[in-house]
């Protein structure tokens, strides 16, 4: 069998792991493109028939503010229902809370909380709506849906951690546009879509979740002079103290109650000045919104009902509101407030909104208004289509076509969607002018007028849900070659592992190593992987494993574990006939019992996943029991981490000096993130302190020399043994067997380098998620570390009795296990963002992206990382007339291989699940948040494997030039 270089090795990788990421960045580009949308604003076309757009174009008219308005109002034929407008975002604040769910009322600790806003919606002064938000429920898209009326793109996500100015039609661009004057104080991200509009503004960070105090003071700070002003006709005021006490104590936080309660004075203060100075301001609308909700954790992202369920309450409609009941238990979706704010203040519907009116606020006004408004919803909603649906054959018939008057397409619209949608429209287009025609003759009933309106509210309707849900058009052509792309670097990987796992066979079998009753037992563990990851395979085309996938991974690591504890069990015999057989027996079998029994308890500790995460776990459990046993959990963890650390790295004992300088740094590192816990982690939900960032500062200058420094300083300062062999200079000038080789003193150095090296990064790793993670998770993360000890031990006493290749898919399940275990799951809704803010002064979108990525990636990493030790504590075979790029392949090759194998299988696999259920109902809340933690897992694959392989071939690199060096001496001095 022909060998491959090590070169050639790593230049295929290499050219396997690009083609793979450029067929996954087409095909990401492709599936999820930026949402297209309509170029301009809507104008004075707005208030004409689509049929008219050629006839009179106004949008090209430039006019002064106050001319365009005074057009508008001329146009519109509804007159401007209110002079200004207070728009209140409650930022995370759930309906549930306000208006309660299922005809419940809300809780009563809620309700007592906000008693001046329940009496509002008890005297009918206000009206409120679970206003369902579209996923991503984070604030970006939120925001731009509220104004514009428009449904973003998935990938507004990633977006939202750096917003960029909006450049679609929307009502803020609108409200310029007739000459308003508008104030901002809050969250700084309307100032980023936003910019320069705003008169006057106080922007603060969304991204300082820790911050539930003075977040919210700055904006309450201008409330008393903003309100005595009349220099403004739009005032925003975005609160965030309310979402970031979601994400640190979830919904049932201590602080929820007083924080609605600080909310309940804001609302109280605003319509108590709205109705004082009512006669001198003007007619003023109050508008309390929330741009998503939040799961009971306090998170969000994804698309169930807790966090879909935002706010929308109007507060001093002149219409009046019959009951409680009718006040509260009212739904609409998130993109109707566009076109309804729009209407009631006299400005064109933005361009690009799909968006219904909400009807009920237009119950002040007359019927023919009621009717114009939905009129002009309607020809707004027509033109999308027509812009969306090419053949739309009605796009030019007038109503001048039906000289009768009568309704000539009342009937049933089941043609086809083109034809579906102009009947629609065209039903009520006629039955209007037929109730316009009977009013003025005073022969109109309200049997016409309801007729007008059901019809009316049946094309906004079905245009409505055709227009939100219609998928974007997916360039083919860059899906099929990014497909292809990631199934032929799909095969470049699998080809190469499985040349390097023939490769290691054949030396085994030179060195005669396996019996023949090793190999009657050795496939059934690699039956089993092969099984496991058929089974991944297949379960990513339900939407309910997709969203359980946690159970798959518990589960099938544990009985790999026990097939290979069975697997000792059977070796026993063999192993009884060798030296210290027994010793080794018992420590395998013992590290087994302690990966099972770890394993158990981290399935334990979070009900992950989406449909079971109300049941009982440990962490609920400890937040339940009160701070005192979550500090006491974190400490002992803390302290379990630093003495597992150092004793394991003692293990080195050939090395004092070494280890003297390593595990100093260790323990330095430990009692900085200790004190860190008890002294600025006493209360969670305290703003973060100066003292506290400059702590974490400090814990990541240390642990990053720390692992840093000891992967580049190590290898030179590692002792060499130049034995007596090696010193002769015939050897070492002999190419053919290169010494470092022959003599093993390099290997030695090499593995004791690797080991010492291995263990900085682990335990620098842990102590880093110690930090970041919250407190419930310290216990998980020490439980992670002992499985990846244990798991070394095994393998290390093992030998080679199990092969590599499933050894290190051992390793790589124990990680994705980890990775649900603490806490994470396929919806983003579990990503944790307050830690990823520890220890950053100023917002950073970069820097807090990699503490984020830190956080939710911490299982994978580890077992990447632990990689470099296994490559210590793994036997190294190797033929005599090999050169030292071949020890360097055979060391590196399968531990680089295996995770970018099995992560280009999932990948490639769950790209084609992906393609094939585009048009599937769950899609965009299921199916894609998934492939984005795919993604997002491959780039940590990516950045492990780096790691790994540059640790490994520098360390060799610099140990190699080293002994030449030494070599190069001691034959000198001969």
């Amino acid at each position: 069998m022909s060998q491959m270089t090590c070169k050639s090795l790593a230049i295929i990788t290499l050219a396997g792991v690009i083609i793979q990421m450029i067929g996954l960045s087409l095909f990401v580009w492709g599936f999820f493109p930026v949402k297209p949308a309509l170029t301009g604003v809507s104008g004075p076309e707005s208030y004409r028939a689509p049929a008219f757009d050629s006839d009179e174009n106004y949008g090209n008219i430039s006019l002064p503010p106050h001319q365009l308005r005074s057009l508008y109002q001329d146009l519109s034929g509804i007159p401007p229902s209110f002079d200004r407008l207070i728009l209140l975002v409650i930022d995370g604040l759930p309906a549930e809370f306000v208006l309660g769910k299922d005809g419940n009322p809300p809780r009563k600790a809620f309700m007592e909380a906000m008693p001046y806003t329940q009496s509002l919606l008890a005297n009918g002064m206000a009206i409120g709506y679970h206003a369902k938000a579209a996923p991503p429920t984070v604030t970006m898209p939120r925001l731009k849906a509220m104004v514009s009326g428009a449904i973003g793109g998935f990938l507004d996500v990633a977006f939202n951690f750096n917003t960029q100015a909006m450049a679609d039609d929307n009502l803020l661009g609108q409200f310029s546009s007739i000459g308003w004057k508008m104030v901002m104080h809050g969250d700084d991200t309307w100032l980023k879509l936003f910019p320069g509009l705003f008169t006057r503004h106080d922007g603060v960070s969304s991204f300082f979740v820790k911050d539930t105090i003075q977040v919210d003071q700055n904006v309450s700070r201008h409330l008393v002079d903003e309100l005595s002003r009349d220099d403004w006709n739009l005032l925003i005021l975005h609160y965030l103290g309310l979402d970031h006490v979601g994400h640190i104590g979830g919904r049932s936080s201590l602080l929820m109650a007083p924080k609605l309660a600080e909310m309940d004075e804001v609302v109280k203060m605003i319509h108590t000045s709205i109705l004082t100075r009512e006669n001198d301001q003007g007619w003023t609308l109050l508008v309390v919104v929330s741009d998503h909700g939040m799961t009971e954790n306090g998170n969000h992202g994804g698309s169930s009902f807790e966090e879909a369920d935002s706010l929308a309450l109007f507060v001093g409609l002149r219409g009046h509101v019959s009951d409680y009941k009718s006040a509260t238990q009212n739904t609409a979706q998130q993109v109707d407030i566009a076109p309804t704010l729009a209407l009631l203040l006299g400005v064109p519907i933005p361009k690009n909104n799909v968006g219904i009116l909400i009807a009920e606020t237009f119950d002040q006004l007359k019927e023919d208004h009621q009717l114009r408004a939905l009129e002009l919803n309607s020809w707004q909603l027509f033109r999308l289509l027509d812009a969306q649906i090419s053949c739309l054959s009605c796009a030019n018939i007038s109503l001048n076509d039906f000289s009768d008057g009568q309704p000539s397409v009342t009937t049933e619209c089941n043609d086809s969607l083109e034809k579906m949608f102009c009947c629609l429209y065209m039903n009520a287009a006629v039955l209007h002018s037929t109730w316009k025609s009977k009013k003025v003759s005073q022969s109109s009933s309200w049997e016409d007028y309801n007729s007008t309106v059901i019809a009316y509210h049946k094309f906004l309707k079905t245009a409505s849900e055709w227009l939100s849900s219609r998928a974007t058009d997916k360039p083919v052509d860059l899906l099929a070659f990014g497909v292809t792309a990631m199934l032929l670097s799909c095969l470049v990987l699998l080809s190469l592992t499985l040349h390097m796992g023939r490769e290691i066979n054949l030396v085994e079998k030179l060195h005669h190593y396996h019996s023949n009753n090793d190999m009657q037992m050795c496939f059934l563990d690699e039956i089993f992987v092969l099984g496991v990851i058929l089974i991944l395979v297949i379960s990513m085309a339900s939407s309910s494993m997709v969203e359980e996938e946690h159970y798959i991974w518990h589960f099938m690591t544990s009985s790999l574990f026990l097939i290979l504890l069975r697997k000792t069990v059977q070796l026993l015999p063999a192993q009884n006939s060798l030296s210290k057989g027994t010793k080794n027996f018992k420590f395998q079998m013992c590290s087994v019992f302690v990966l099972l029994i770890s394993g158990r308890i981290l399935r334990g500790c979070h009900q992950g996943g989406v449909n079971w995460t109300h049941l009982p776990d440990i962490s609920k459990w400890l937040e339940n029991s009160g701070g005192v046993h979550v500090k006491t959990v974190q400490l002992v963890s803390g302290v379990s981490v630093v003495i597992l650390g150092f004793c394991f790295l003692s293990l080195l004992s050939s090395k004092k000096n070494v280890i003297l300088v390593v595990g100093f740094n260790f323990l330095v590192s430990g009692w900085l993130v200790l004190v860190h816990i008890v002294k600025y982690q006493e209360n969670a939900f305290a703003r973060s302190s100066y003292g506290a960032t400059i702590s974490a500062q400090m814990i990541y200058a240390v642990l990053g020399s720390t692992a840093v420094g000891t992967a580049v300083l190590l290898p030179w300062f590692m002792p060499i043994q130049i034995s007596k062999v090696g010193s002769s200079h015939d050897i070492y000038s002999s190419i053919s067997v290169p010494s470092d080789v022959k003599d093993k003193s390099l290997l030695m150095a090499l593995k004791d380098s690797l080991y010492v090296i291995g263990w900085a990064y682990i335990f620098c790793w842990c102590l880093l998620q110690l930090l970041l993670q919250q407190p419930i998770n310290a216990m998980p993360i020490l439980l992670l570390l002992v499985q990846i000890l244990t798991s070394l031990l095994h393998f290390s006493y093992s030998g080679l009795h199990h092969k590599e290749w499933v050894e290190i898919s051992a390793l790589y399940f124990l990680g994705m296990a980890g990775h649900f275990a603490l806490g994470n799951s396929n919806s983003l809704a579990t990503i944790d963002v307050a830690g990823a803010f520890i220890g950053i002064s100023s917002h950073s979108t970069l820097l807090s992206g990699i503490l984020m990525s830190i956080i939710t990636y911490a299982s994978p990493l580890l077992v990447l990382f632990a990689l470099v030790v296994y490559m210590s504590v793994k036997g190294c075979l190797v033929t005599q007339n090999v050169d030292s790029g071949h020890l360097l392949q055979t060391m590196l090759g399968l531990p680089c291989l295996v995770p970018l194998t099995l992560n280009s299988i999932l990948l490639t696999a769950y790209t084609i699940v992906l393609l094939l259920m585009r048009n599937h109902l769950f899609v965009w809340s299921v199916f894609s948040p998934k492939y984005l933690y795919v993604c997002a897992t491959s780039v940590c694959i990516y950045v492990g494997i780096f790691v790994v392989a540059t640790t490994g071939t520098y360390t060799y690199l610099v140990l190699g030039k080293r002994k030449r060096m030494q070599v190069s001496i001691i034959n000198d001095r001969r």
